[in-house]
Order: structure tokens, then C-alpha cells, then sequence
């Protein structure tokens, strides 16, 4: 048991310091990740607002508002459903800190009740140049949404991330919940009544399934965070909105909103059943050996969805299939039934198991796709900051081009580790080439990691409830932050 908590405790490290990485802004004292310095500190410049802050997307120096608002959720998802099992391996407060730097971000960003800051960078100049953070010289430029230009995806992603996120600091910082709540219920009311598609305004990250999985997801979690019956009606007079789908991603919501509201339909809440049905039909699109699957596995077992950063559907899956797990145990239901196969509670999270293995290291080519865990991880990362001297050893600037003519197609690996990033991971044979340049299977990104959190939580939650000063700090740091 001990050695299981340890495992857990370096895992939520190296993640919790994955986020740290990805920061921009003014970077505290607190700052585990070394090789980072402060960045971007004129954005919101242009039009006399401060966005300093929030995380870079991905690879590039971008902070795209509404994938960014999808990490603070899962983010936060992962601290409401296993606070206990996270506090029992002391990364509480790590992942309060990340969940915080994101939702500060959210905040600055919604400067009137209808005005929704969406985007800081040109993603096309940005992608132009290899550069690190502290030393970008593209155009920041600033997108926006309104009541004339609305974007009801991203208004209601950002209204679901600062209800969860009031969660998870209730009790902790009742002022800040407060606030998070406040803004919450201004940007669903905005997302709602000024209708209008991401897709019609938005430069990159555009919308592809459409707003009303975005307003039930907001709508479920301001219930759980107000207990407000008015939003609880409201998703269940729109449950015709809900269909039956195979992912869960930053474009696709509906089964996050769906387990939400299958555990209010266990409660006793029984006019949701479409809700708890919808969230079946998931678990049956992605478990093997199901009638009606319809996401098959590679080879070797994990989960393909499809090839530009597939990971980031299997980490976010397992999420889901290990909480909807815990419902049904709770409810004290059988399981699943799908078709002629029946799925219970345990085999759902043994398969959601499987892919966390996967990625870890247990794969044909026995290599962990977390960055800095076990003994062969990648190391040519798809990633500015990662790939780039360090601004402490190298205080020289990088200008654009010289980042791709002398580091970006260098064959060695990156000069800086970014501990606890997991890449887009290996194609649908298993094959995975190390190359810095293949961006679809080297790049990490904050949504990817983010479901990762939650599922390490949620089986870490399966482990121990002990916390004995977090077992005197895991055995003396038996391998964290003094690796980082």
C-alpha cells in the first residue's frame, strides 16, 4: 500500500507541475518549474484591459479562452469528486493553485455582463515562430464576444469552469467561491440569451457540435454549485437537447453534462432519465465487447478516437468512465447493458484502468507518454518553451526563425524537461516516432493533462483514505518536487 502511495504522490506532482509550465504572466515565488520565467505581461493592452495570466494552450504561446476554460472544469471536476483522495497524497493545494491561475483568467477576461475576452495571440503569426514565451515578439492580438458577435460555446464553457471552480474553494475562500459563482451566473445568462455559434466568430477552436451540450454542462454545474432550482429545471426541460455520443472533449460536452445529471437522476431526481440513459449509451460506444461500440481500440488496446492528439479523448473517457463507475456503485446499480453484454461497475473502471496503464507505459513500445515518468518517456516534445534554452542559462533572445533553424529540427532531445506532460501519444497501429516536429503525436496540451487528473484521482480514491501527514510527506519527497 505504501508503494501505491507513492506512485499516486509522484503522478499528481509531475501533473500538478505540468500546469506550472504552461503558465504565462508573472510567475510566483511558489514556482516549482525552474527552467520558466514571466511572460506576456502587455496582453489586454490594446484595449485598455489586463489579461495577464491564465495558460498556454498547447505547444505554441496562444492562451485560447475556451479550451482553457474546459482545463479549469475538469480541473476542478477532478478536486469535487475526489477531494479526500486527492488531499490524502498532499496535492490539494497544487491543484487548487492551477485551478485558480485558470479561473483568475476566466475573471479578468469577462469585463461586462455580455463581453467575453476569447483569445490573446495570432495563432497564425504565433505558429510562424519558434520561440520561447518569455521572448514572443508576435502580435497579440485580442478576440472578443458579444452581444452583437456572440460565441454561446465558449460564454458557457467559461460559466461551467467558475461554478465548478466555486466548488472546489467553498470553505477555503468563501469570498473568492462567491465571485466565481457571481461571474458564473452573468456568463450563462449571457451564453443563453444572446445564442450564436463559436463557430460563426472564432479564429481557432471553432465549434463543431454545437452550443446546447455547453449550455447543459453550465447549467449542471450551476446547480451543483447553487442548488438554485431554477437551472435544474432548465436542463430538464432541454434533455431533448442530449444525444447519445463517443467522446468527451473540449468541442464536446454532452456526456460530462450527462454523468453530472445521472447522478442527480440516482438521487432521486427521476425526470432525468434521458440524461442517465445518454450517459449508458457512452459507456457502451467505448467499452469492448459492447453491441453498439463504436470507438475500437489499437492492438494494443487503447482507445482510438482519431489521430491528431488521440490521447486527449482517452484521458477524458477514462474520466468519465471512472466516475460514472463510482455513481453506479453508489446507486448500488448492476451496471450497464449493452446489447447482449452487460457491463458492470467494477469491469468499467478495470477497462478506464487499461488506459491509464497504457499511457503510463504498459504499451507494445513500453514507453510511459508522460514526460519524466519511468525510465523512457518522450524527450523531442512538441513545445516552445520545452525545446528552447531556458531563459535562465540562455538570457540572450531567440528570435523567430533562429528557434527553428538551431533548436526546432536539432535531433537531440529537449533541453528542458517538462515534467508531467503527455503527448498526443502513438498512431492506431501503436507506432509512435519521437520526433519533435510530428505535432499531432508530440504536443501536449492543458486539456489533455487535465482529464489525466481526474483519473489518477479517481483511482488513487480506490487505494487508501490514510493521510498520516500525508505519510510524513510520502516517505521524505520519495520522488517529486526535488526532480522537478
Amino acid at each position: 500500500m505504501v508503494w501505491v502511495l507513492i506512485l499516486f504522490f509522484i503522478l499528481a506532482a509531475k501533473q500538478s507541475c505540468f500546469f506550472e509550465g504552461q503558465r504565462s504572466g508573472i510567475l510566483p515565488d511558489t514556482q516549482r518549474v525552474k527552467w520558466r520565467g514571466d511572460s506576456a505581461l502587455s496582453d489586454g493592452k490594446p484595449d485598455n484591459v489586463r489579461l495577464v495570466g491564465g495558460y498556454y494552450d498547447a505547444g505554441d504561446n496562444v492562451k485560447f479562452g475556451w479550451p482553457m476554460a474546459f482545463s479549469v472544469s475538469l480541473l476542478s471536476w477532478a478536486a469535487v469528486e475526489n477531494q479526500k483522495a486527492i488531499s490524502s497524497v498532499c496535492q490539494m493545494e497544487y491543484l487548487r493553485s492551477a485551478i485558480r491561475w485558470g479561473a483568475d483568467f476566466i475573471l479578468a477576461a469577462h469585463t461586462s455582463p455580455t463581453t467575453l475576452y476569447t483569445q490573446v495571440g495570432d495563432g497564425n503569426q504565433d505558429h510562424q515562430c519558434w520561440e520561447r514565451p518569455e521572448d514572443m515578439d508576435t502580435p497579440r492580438t485580442l478576440y472578443k464576444i458579444n452581444s452583437s458577435s456572440p460565441g454561446t460555446e465558449a460564454a458557457a464553457e467559461a460559466a461551467a469552469a467558475l461554478s465548478a471552480a466555486s466548488i472546489v474553494f467553498q470553505g477555503v475562500d468563501s469570498n473568492y467561491s462567491s465571485n466565481l459563482l457571481n461571474h458564473s451566473k452573468s456568463l450563462f445568462e449571457f451564453a443563453d440569451k444572446y445564442r450564436g455559434s463559436y463557430q460563426a466568430s472564432c479564429p481557432f477552436y471553432c465549434s463543431y457540435s454545437g452550443y446546447q451540450d455547453e449550455l447543459l454542462w453550465a447549467a449542471a454545474w450551476l446547480y451543483k454549485a447553487s442548488g438554485q432550482t431554477s437551472y435544474l429545471n432548465y436542463v430538464s426541460s432541454n434533455q431533448g437537447w442530449s444525444q447519445a455520443v463517443s467522446e468527451f472533449s473540449w468541442d464536446n460536452k454532452f456526456v460530462g453534462a450527462q454523468t453530472l445529471l445521472a447522478k442527480e437522476f440516482y438521487s432521486g431526481k427521476w425526470n432525468l432519465e434521458k440524461f442517465k440513459r445518454d450517459a449508458d449509451s457512452f459507456v457502451c460506444a467505448v467499452m469492448p465487447g459492447s453491441s453498439s461500440v463504436q470507438i475500437h481500440t489499437t492492438p494494443g488496446g487503447l482507445l482510438y478516437t482519431r489521430d491528431s492528439s488521440n490521447l486527449q479523448y482517452v484521458t477524458t473517457a477514462s474520466m468519465v468512465l471512472l466516475t460514472y463507475s463510482k455513481i453506479l456503485s453508489a446507486a448500488k446499480i448492476g451496471g450497464v447493458q449493452c446489447g447482449s453484454a452487460h457491463f458492470s461497475a467494477s469491469q468499467i473502471k478495470a477497462f478506464a484502468k487499461t488506459q491509464v496503464d497504457y499511457i503510463l507505459g504498459n504499451n507494445p513500445n513500453k514507453i510511459s507518454y508522460m514526460v519524466g515518468f519511468g525510465s523512457k518517456y518522450p524527450t523531442q516534445l512538441h513545445h516552445r518553451g520545452s525545446s528552447l534554452p531556458s531563459i535562465k542559462f540562455h538570457p540572450a533572445e531567440i528570435k523567430c526563425n533562429d528557434g527553428y533553424s538551431t533548436w526546432y529540427f536539432s535531433a537531440n532531445p529537449n533541453p528542458n524537461t517538462h515534467v508531467g506532460a503527455i503527448v498526443g501519444g502513438p498512431d492506431s497501429s501503436d507506432r509512435f516516432n519521437d520526433l519533435r516536429s510530428d505535432y499531432s503525436h508530440l504536443e501536449p496540451t492543458t486539456y489533455l493533462n487535465a482529464g489525466f487528473v481526474g483519473s489518477v484521482a479517481a483511482l488513487l480514491g480506490e487505494t487508501s483514505n490514510v493521510d498520516d501527514e500525508c505519510l510524513r510527506m510520502v516517505l521524505h519527497n520519495g520522488g517529486t518536487t526535488s526532480m522537478i
